[in-house]
């Protein structure tokens, strides 16, 4: 297992002082340069942050977060809600990359969400919204419907076994998240 480089309290502060700068920015200042990549082909990667987030294409956390390639390990996946898949994910990040710390990133105007209030469709998106109602209950505000499906995915990976271990010895740490489409702004929870 790789140890890990940062704590997840220096983690945090830098999703933080990204997102800030962000909130400003006319282009993602993030280091994608050639240097790096050759860099991250040599050594690899070592992300200081696994996010979990929508597929939606107004949330990309690189941008959001002002992070360059080897920062970030992003699952994506709509309405950032967690199974067997995702958590073999981050617990992959989390023991084999020594990434500090998980945050589950939601977003307002959530289409996932939207569809769990006011629709009941068909097909695999149902699997999505089903997960997504048991979280919110009978919730019809878009945001604290947001907050509540955080919320509930932050519950299943703590309770994940891999994860729980991690967070007791290594200092691992799941945080919430809620990314205002609008203004840029994130709302850790």
């Amino acid at each position: 297992m790789t140890q890990l480089q940062i704590s997840a309290a220096e983690a945090l502060e830098r999703l933080k002082a990204g997102n800030e700068r962000y909130l400003t920015a006319e282009y993602c200042p993030g280091d994608i340069s050639p240097r790096l990549r050759l860099h991250t082909s040599v050594h690899g990667q070592a992300p200081y942050a696994i996010i979990i987030t929508c597929s939606d294409s107004r949330v990309i956390p690189e941008s959001i977060f002002s992070a360059g390639l080897g920062e970030l390990f992003v699952i994506r996946v709509a309405g950032n809600v967690i199974d067997d898949h995702q958590l073999g994910s981050i617990e992959y990040a989390a023991s084999h990359l020594g990434t500090p710390l998980i945050v589950v990133l939601g977003h307002t105007l959530c289409g996932a969400v939207d569809a769990a209030i006011n629709s009941d469709p068909e097909g695999y998106i149902k699997f999505i919204t089903d997960e997504i109602k048991t979280a919110i209950g009978e919730e019809q505000d878009d945001y604290k419907a947001c907050c509540l499906n955080v919320g509930h995915s932050m519950d299943i990976i703590e309770h994940s076994l891999q994860i729980h271990s991690l967070e007791e010895h290594e200092g691992l740490r799941v945080i919430g998240a809620v990314y205002r489409i609008d203004s840029g702004k994130v709302d850790f929870l």
